[in-house]
């Protein structure tokens, strides 16, 4: 394990702080290189042939980042001034600068889900009618798992559900995967039954699968066109990028299974955490590596109690006023999530025994 942790320091904050493995850097190191934008990467080229093969798909694109990859999908499905269906806490609507607007010049139009699911019925209603006076609807996106809900699953069913409606209108529906193999080794079911649902997709490969950069984006050949011209313009063309692709390979081979671990770490977690007065934590929402706690109890926000665990050597990361969120991942071991609670429970008896303090 590489550079796993810093010193004594349990780093919960996200699962993007994942180091590679000893195999991927020298896989790295390794590795056949050649110009991607002329396509002629061969490492590049295995990885891309790989990722649409495992997804289903007709062909595949790395890019650098999750944010690049879901920008360049959301251009690739679209002309500008349409509208775009998303649920109301994706990431795409909050984390990504606002580039649907600004750069791909689409009309978000957001849906509150339930647990990160859209309804179709909701989706249904939201299309807008063939009007002069309204942007053209052709898109739906959804995330598996759902970042802000707490890394819930968004199941084959519900997403075929939404595929019909999709259909019945003409709609893309595009999927930002970036977590979907850890939706499908929560469900213990081949990633091809989320993916045969939908258009295209995202996945990433820094994240719980630890490579130290990277997404690719899947979908049939004349998407994945229109996606490497689109990369292309937003500076998204990479050349020995072998390098990156080297571990991605050995990703898709290795890391995937792995993620059980990473899930039963974090309902260890959730569970210690919820038995902690004045904490709480919906279990229910603990289907993967995610989990939020809620601090409201302590009479503190996010901030304070953040530093109160900075301060003892767990990093944990800003959700909502009262919301942390915890995300367990590769190098963090069970040993860590035992010390992780300790430190919980000591900073909750100071911020109780300090009370009057914060106000």
């Amino acid at each position: 394990m590489v550079g796993a942790k810093r010193s004594n320091v349990i780093d919960l904050r996200s699962d993007t702080v994942t180091m590679p493995t000893e195999e991927m850097l020298e896989a790295i190191r390794g590795a056949e290189l050649g110009d991607d934008v002329y396509r002629e990467d061969p490492t590049v080229n295995r990885l891309e042939e790989m990722a649409a093969k495992k997804m289903g798909m007709e062909a595949a694109l790395l890019v650098p980042s999750g944010t690049m990859a879901n920008l360049v999908s959301l251009m690739s499905n679209t002309k500008r001034g349409d509208c775009v269906i998303l649920e109301a806490e994706s990431h795409i609507y909050w984390y990504e600068v606002g580039g649907i607007s600004t750069i791909a010049g689409l009309i978000p139009w957001p849906i509150r889900g339930h647990m990160g699911a859209l309804d179709p019925k909701d989706v249904e209603e939201a299309i807008r009618p063939k009007d002069i006076h309204f942007p053209e609807t052709t898109l739906v996106c959804i995330e598996n798992t759902h970042n802000r809900a707490g890394g819930t699953v968004v199941t084959p069913k519900q997403i075929e559900a939404l595929c019909k409606v999709t259909r019945k209108y003409g709609l893309k529906l595009y999927m930002d995967g970036a977590r979907i193999f850890n939706a499908a080794v929560a469900l213990k079911v081949d990633v091809r039954e989320f993916t045969r649902h939908v258009d295209n997709l995202m996945f990433s490969l820094s994240k719980g699968l630890c490579c130290p950069v990277g997404s690719v984006i899947v979908g049939d050949s004349d998407f994945i066109e229109r996606a490497r011209k689109i990369r292309k313009m937003l500076g998204g063309g990479m050349r020995k990028a072998g390098i990156i692709a080297a571990p991605g390979i050995i990703a898709l081979e290795k890391m995937i299974d792995r993620l059980e671990e990473d899930h039963v770490n974090a309902k260890v977690l959730a569970k210690g955490v919820a038995g902690i007065e004045g904490l709480h934590v919906d279990l229910g929402r603990v289907q993967t590596n995610i989990v939020l706690v809620d601090v409201s109890g302590l009479g503190v926000n996010s901030n304070i109690f953040i530093a109160k665990l900075k301060e003892r050597g767990l990093l944990v990361s800003y959700h909502s006023r009262n919301i942390v969120r915890m995300v367990t991942h590769y190098g963090i071991t069970r040993e860590d999530i035992e010390r992780a609670l300790t430190i919980i429970e000591d900073a909750v008896r100071e911020i109780k025994a300090r009370s009057g303090d914060y106000f």
